[in-house]
């Protein structure tokens, strides 16, 4: 199983004890998210010292009125690292508000360009802002991942442009008949699953701060919505995991893990 979405620098335990539980669970791979230029820069670090996990380099809607913003220009070098498999999370947050709507559209079409010519997938993040989302994403020819999917809105877009789909955390959460629905309408081989960790721990450990382990939680989820078989649904996204961020091209990932578990 891959984690395609989780924050490992924000996690208060030491990482080596969080991947090692992540092993035990079946997880093989954790995309590790950075979202201004020093989580970056520790995604990045966190990815070199530890074999299962590949990053993935951005500036999120909410830093987009922080100096930040003004500095797209020095993720380019850390794009270029072999360990890196796409740009992001970048996106349209209309829900906080911690930047206007102008800021973050602006910032989202920077690292847009900036996937485009380095060939990289985006991870998007999209939170009450389907219409603006996909109207920015309608110029983009690249791989997309949308990441914490909860826009049923966008749900058609998505599937009629190839998107790559993950659900999180809360599509497990008893009132999110949606995002299930959701989930059973995403095609089979573009369906992901993500714990976005440490936050939006699932269901059964909801309430204390989440890690890749707990992505199992949201596979039996899935699996149920889709009436398929829980291992069968994680080799599946796994593989789609693999598709959708390149990771063919990086080997065994896991290989030293797998070894001392």
């Amino acid at each position: 199983m891959i984690d395609s979405h989780a924050h490992l620098d924000a996690c208060a335990e030491p990482v080596e004890g969080v991947l090692e539980r992540a092993v035990e669970a079946g997880v093989r791979c954790v995309v590790t998210i950075g979202t201004g230029l020093e989580s970056c820069r520790r995604a990045l670090e966190l990815a070199e010292r530890h074999e299962e996990v590949v990053a993935a380099l951005g500036i999120d809607p909410h830093r987009a009125a922080e100096p930040d913003a003004e500095r797209v220009a020095e993720l380019r070098p850390l794009l270029g690292h072999r360990r890196v498999v796409a740009v992001g999370e970048t996106g349209l947050d209309n829900h906080h508000r911690f930047a206007s709507a102008a800021q973050q559209l602006r910032l989202f079409e920077e690292q847009l360009a900036l996937a485009d010519d380095l060939a990289l997938p985006v991870v998007v993040h999209s939170r009450d802002a389907a219409d603006e989302t996909a109207a920015a994403l309608a110029r983009f020819a690249g791989r997309v991942v949308l990441h914490c999917f909860s826009s049923p809105d966008l749900l058609e877009p998505a599937v009629d442009r190839g998107y790559y789909v993950s659900f999180a955390g809360n599509v497990t959460y008893p009132r999110a008949a949606d995002l299930r629905a959701a989930a059973q309408a995403v095609p089979a081989d573009r369906l992901l699953a993500e714990t976005d960790s440490p936050y939006l721990a699932p269901q059964p450990v909801r309430g204390r701060p989440n890690e890749p382990a707990n992505v199992m939680h949201i596979v039996r989820v899935l699996a149920d919505a889709r009436g398929v078989d829980a291992d069968e649904l994680a080799d599946s996204l796994a593989a789609n995991a693999a598709a959708a961020f390149g990771l063919h091209a990086l080997g065994d990932l896991g290989a030293e893990s797998r070894a001392r578990a």
